[in-house]
């Protein structure tokens, strides 16, 4: 892990901001954690790691958000998810194996 660290500036509108801070809050992510796996995707694939379409379903609402937490808060207490050093281990060697072929 790289031990220093570069600022990033951009302009976004405030209630967009406001609205995807508030979910991350929710989710316990800090934006930077967001904004640094953004930049590793785009790296790894080369691209923008998703459809910039008009997306087709609406948005979440609060109930099936709090539904989803809940079902992955469940499965975590059962020990049904992963540990998360173990995500980053694999998501480190997979970055690891792109880069060198």
């Amino acid at each position: 892990m790289a031990t220093k660290s570069a600022n990033v500036v951009a302009r976004v509108e405030p209630d967009v901001k406001m609205k995807a801070e508030a979910v991350l809050e929710r989710l316990g992510i800090p934006a930077s954690v967001v904004i640094n796996a953004l930049y590793h995707q785009i790296i790894i694939t080369k691209s923008i790691p998703f459809s910039l379409s008009v997306p087709s379903i609406e948005n979440m609402t609060d109930e099936e958000f709090d539904e989803m937490m809940n079902t992955s808060l469940n499965q975590a207490k059962k020990g049904e998810g992963e540990k998360s050093s173990r995500v980053f281990e694999e998501l480190r060697s997979e970055m690891t194996d792109r880069r060198q072929n």
